[in-house]
């Protein structure tokens, strides 16, 4: 078997909101098909991937250097043992031929997006949900299609007030979400109080709040925030400074002892395990949120974890950012502690198959080949159009 092509495009999931750090207005990602000569239902399998929002499409570096390093290659050399699948640790060595280590900013995106699709295509060509395959592999051997979801929203948006952003938390809360997120950091701290008052005011018995900075304070600004936020019991705060200053993650565990959550802008297993090793993050309380699609994908998903297992860390501490289903397998296969969600935005892309509820924060998995991308028919319908 091989890989016959590997086709991209740019797709634009522009919105009008904005967090603390950036608008959406020009937000674009990558959507890869990876063509297999393996046919099943008289059709070629094609894997497919994109990248989470917030880091733009990566189509010039996949053009430039990781689809022709794949596709120049010996197809027996991306081969399993048995020679009948492809083997994504070789794909992905490949893909990283003549690469430095370090920089990780916008290669990684473009190669874990590449993995998305290759890990896509694995797992339909062994006939399994993705999450099953990698319980065999790396996990229990028994996946647990109950997934624990919440519900990402609360952004900035142009003449947007308290009301609205109360209606917004509870069409979330009405479809089943138990913890819900907004931003914070736009705004004086003043009013971000306030907004974060209005929200909890309508919080019933046992749903939660986070709050999520995008990174944008320093530290006298975010310890302020941390003594503003400790009264209100909230489900985390989120990404408080820059993601590389890990002195600021670690002062501000001395002014907040409720969990914090960060590692979405880290992409790779090295910056990992410097946020775990210098950050002060507490394996007890505090929640990484490690990306796969933005941090070269699930084969350097797997190391991170190994290393977390390694620094005392559960992957049960991980919910990773970005909202897509590759990631919602992955907590399904490898016992993470859930995932983020989208409700409303950056569609097609974000989002369950269809007729897939959120029930009391969770979602269970369908039982579908790959990641599961042809049970969202909106979804599918711009993938097969590529492939």
């Amino acid at each position: 078997m091989k890989i016959v092509d590997i086709r991209e495009q740019t797709c634009p999931i522009a919105s009008p909101i904005r967090n603390a750090y950036i608008d959406f207005s020009k937000m674009t990602l990558s959507l890869v098909a990876v063509v297999t000569d393996v046919v099943r239902d008289g059709k070629p399998v094609v894997g497919y991937g994109f990248n989470s929002n917030g880091r733009y499409g990566q189509g010039a570096l996949m053009r430039e250097r990781f689809i022709p390093r794949v596709l120049q290659a010996d197809p027996a050399s991306l081969l399993d043992a048995a020679g009948t699948n492809l083997d994504p640790h070789k794909v992905w060595a490949t893909m990283f031929t003549n690469e430095k280590p370090g920089g990780h900013g916008e290669r990684s995106v473009a190669m874990g997006t590449i993995d998305m699709a290759i890990w896509d295509a694995v797992a339909k060509i062994a006939g399994k949900p993705l999450y099953q395959l990698l319980a065999e592999r790396y996990g229990t051997g028994q996946a647990n299609r109950k997934v624990f979801v919440y519900a990402a929203g609360g952004y900035y948006y142009p003449g947007k007030d308290d009301r609205q952003l109360q209606d917004e938390m509870r069409s979330y809360l009405d479809r089943g979400y138990t913890v819900v997120k907004m931003k914070i950091g736009g705004a004086p701290l003043a009013e971000d109080q306030r907004r974060i008052e209005s929200v909890l005011s309508i919080l019933p018995a046992g749903c939660r709040l986070a709050v999520d900075a995008n990174g944008r304070f320093d530290m006298d600004t975010a310890i302020a925030y941390a003594k503003a936020l400790n009264p209100y019991d909230l489900f985390w705060y989120e990404e408080a400074g820059d993601p590389l200053d890990y002195e600021l993650q670690a002062v501000l565990r001395n002014y907040y002892d409720k969990p914090m959550a960060t590692g979405e802008n880290l992409f790779s297993m090295q910056d990992a395990r410097n946020l775990v090793r210098h950050g002060g993050m507490r394996p007890d309380r505090d929640w990484l949120q490690f990306d796969c699609a933005l941090s070269y994908g699930l084969v350097e998903y797997l190391r991170t974890l190994d290393m977390l297992r390694q620094h005392g860390w559960s992957p049960a501490r991980c919910i990773p950012h970005g909202g897509h289903q590759m990631s919602l397998a992955i907590a399904a296969g490898l016992g993470l502690g859930g995932n983020e969600s989208y409700p409303d935005l950056f569609q097609p892309f974000g989002g369950f198959p269809d007729g897939v509820r959120v029930e009391q924060g969770h979602v269970t998995l369908p039982e579908l080949p790959g990641i599961g991308f042809e049970g969202k028919s909106d979804l599918i319908r711009v993938m097969r159009e590529l492939a």
